[in-house]
């Protein structure tokens, strides 16, 4: 979402860095720079013109333009503001309950999450991927009902996406108002043990006093938790008037920002923080149900500077590595002993992991990368082919590679669709990661841990060609 900024940023501040002393005039104009920026990233006005006087303020003071690394300071102040403004230094920004699912659950079971927006946001998907999260990350047992009787089949829709996900969803009553849906969910809730009851509620194509009254009645029934607004991050400065609107007539206490992997120019997700007052609590980073993760200002404020997001990979990591395993492996690539079989089942933890091209985004300096990651080739189709090469291996080939003559890579490659050369490419990058495993084995295991992020699959390297 914040590509274009995180590029013309990274321009701006590559200049600033690599100047050995900066004079006022020096931050002035990169501050015009970032300006632009910002406003073609969508960020609204009066908000660019509070932090780039904040900005200057700080960047301006002596105690910056005679630092030794002038330039890093600037960037660190820009950091900084850009953490305050997406709620990362204020007690909005603080969760009441801090808890893995990124939202409030304190309080007497069942409590109501309400989920709140205009019509084609994603509030449908984004409730089953929420009812997902909580249950798997918080073991709390969870009740889904919809309150969208206007749109066609959208109980429906609610009641399979809940099937997918393995939550369950308030059976559907014909003719049955928002009011009385709620009710009636937060009574099956008590009734039947569900510590969490998400209600999806109608959108419209548009804000009108029928939508407000209706989202109104219902908060007032249920005395939500959470009402949190979802907004599709492609809207753009129409986002920020529609938080405004939710803030100022229903009562918001946070955002979810949908398709944050689209290409929105990112800039209402920094001014809807602003104008609502509420934090950005969460944001789907994909269409998979698993894909909602916990918007966190310091790890988006790197991100946006060019400096990844290694905590959020290595978070990745961990939730499909087992610490047993990873142990095991470390021990064999001390050894040098790293086999085409355990390639094959790092490449498989890499695919559960997710988009491969959004992991290889997460990690430092990968915005300056994108040319070299683009004609490296690196996809999940990429990957598809490489464990396809390998399944087609027998278990002998795969513990001695050096068996694997001119007619079994041809028989690999027909088994597997692919050709020789991509055969020979693999078997290629195989045999430089296990130059690399000796390596790092003779620097031991801190050396090793050096070479990578903590939790990182060796899978995860871009091919070598």
């Amino acid at each position: 979402m914040f590509d274009s900024l995180t590029g013309k940023l990274g321009e701006i501040f590559d200049g600033l860095t690599r100047r050995g002393a900066l004079a006022p005039e020096d931050v002035e104009l990169a501050m015009r720079e970032v300006r632009v920026a910002l406003l073609e990233a969508d960020v609204s006005l009066p908000l660019v013109k509070d932090f780039i006087a904040k900005v200057e303020k700080k960047a301006l003071g002596a105690e910056i333009l005679r630092s030794v690394t002038p330039g890093q300071m600037v960037v660190k102040i820009v950091h900084d503001e850009l953490v305050e403004l997406l709620g990362g230094g204020s007690e909005e920004g603080v969760l009441p309950s801090v808890n893995t699912s990124g939202i409030n659950l304190a309080g007497t079971a069942p409590v109501a999450v309400l989920m709140v927006g205009l019509q084609g946001s994603g509030k449908t998907t984004t409730s089953a991927k929420l009812g997902l999260r909580i249950q798997k990350r918080e073991k709390k047992k969870v009740l889904m009902a919809s309150l969208d009787i206007n749109r066609p089949a959208a109980q429906q829709q609610l009641a399979v996406l809940g099937e997918q996900a393995d939550v369950a969803s308030l059976p559907v009553v014909m003719g049955e108002q928002p009011v009385a849906i709620a009710n009636r969910a937060m009574d099956t809730g008590r009734r039947e043990g569900f510590d969490v009851v998400i209600l999806d509620t109608a959108g419209r194509l548009h804000i009108d006093t029928e939508l407000m009254s209706e989202v109104s009645a219902v908060s007032a029934a249920v005395n939500p938790i959470e009402t949190l607004l979802v907004t599709d991050a492609m809207t753009g400065q129409d986002a920020v008037n529609i938080a405004r609107e939710f803030s100022d007539k229903v009562g918001i206490t946070g955002i979810v920002l949908t398709r944050v992997d689209g290409d929105a120019r990112g800039g209402a997700a920094l001014s809807m923080r602003a104008v609502s007052g509420q934090p950005i609590k969460l944001m789907g980073v994909g269409e998979k149900l698993d894909e909602l993760e916990a918007f966190q200002a310091e790890r988006v404020a790197g991100s946006i500077l060019g400096q990844g997001d290694v905590v959020g990979l290595v978070e990745k990591a961990a939730e499909v590595i087992e610490q047993e395993d990873a142990e095991k492996l470390a021990k064999k690539m001390m050894k040098g002993k790293f086999t085409l079989d355990d390639m094959a089942a790092q490449l498989d933890q890499v695919s559960k992991m997710g988009d491969v091209g959004g992991l290889l985004g997460m990690l430092p300096g990968a915005a300056k990368m994108k040319k070299q990651i683009a004609e490296a080739n690196i996809d999940d189709k990429q990957i598809a082919r490489q464990r396809a090469i390998l399944s087609s291996m027998t278990p002998q080939e795969r513990n001695k590679p050096k068996t694997l003559n001119g007619s079994r890579r041809r028989r690999i490659a027909s088994g597997s669709g692919t050709t020789v050369q991509d055969v020979n490419r693999l078997l290629k990058q195989f045999k430089q990661m296990g130059v690399m495993m000796k390596k790092m084995g003779k620097m031991g295991k801190k050396g090793m841990l050096g070479g990578m992020p903590p939790g990182m699959p060796p899978g995860m390297m871009p091919p070598m060609r």
